[in-house]
């Protein structure tokens, strides 16, 4: 039995291994394509002191035409409900304050899926593919791990990320006090 016990324990460790390189792999790959969707964006000044700059969103964070990343809050990105590949423009005001604005925002495609998580970070799984959710949206809506939850991906290409739409709640129908 203890056997069996390490040599699963040792399996679980290699596959969360694998899955982080896989992970890593991804963002570097999806990081070159947003920043190619970002291409065309320029950095313009305004009047006054402000600057605005104009980026694509990966799911956490803006990345300008020349692939600099701008974190953006989960918060409103919860709230607005941003899907990877929107296109967003950042105000930032004299006093160093960031204003985010959707300003084109992508196809998008409503899958239902069922939440997990995993080392502190939230997943959905649906349609044979893990997307990454943000913490803030699974508090927003009370959703817990097993419920079944909307999310929101881009109609066309492939991401990691989806926005949290709602929570179905549990599969079996139970209800949670919310």
């Amino acid at each position: 039995m203890q056997t069996s016990d390490r040599k699963l324990k040792e399996l679980k460790i290699l596959l969360d291994e694998a899955e982080s390189k896989i992970s890593a792999a991804k963002r570097i790959l999806f990081e070159q394509v947003y920043q190619e969707e970002a291409e065309g964006f320029e950095v313009t000044e305004t009047t006054g002191p402000n600057t605005v700059i104009e980026g694509v969103f990966d799911g956490e964070e803006m990345i300008d035409a020349v692939g600099k990343k701008y974190p953006v809050p989960p918060n409103y990105a919860s709230k607005s409900k941003l899907v990877a590949s929107d296109k967003l423009k950042l105000s930032i005001s004299s006093d160093g304050t960031f204003i985010f604005k959707q300003i084109d925002p992508v196809d998008r495609k409503r899958i239902i899926g069922k939440l997990t998580e995993s080392n502190g970070r939230y997943f959905v799984t649906a349609e044979g593919k893990k997307y990454q959710v943000l913490q803030a949206s699974v508090t927003y809506f009370h959703a817990g791990v097993g419920d079944e939850v909307t999310i929101i991906i881009p109609k066309l290409g492939e991401s990691d990320w989806a926005a949290l739409e709602n929570c179905l709640g549990s599969k079996k129908g139970d209800k949670k006090a919310k």
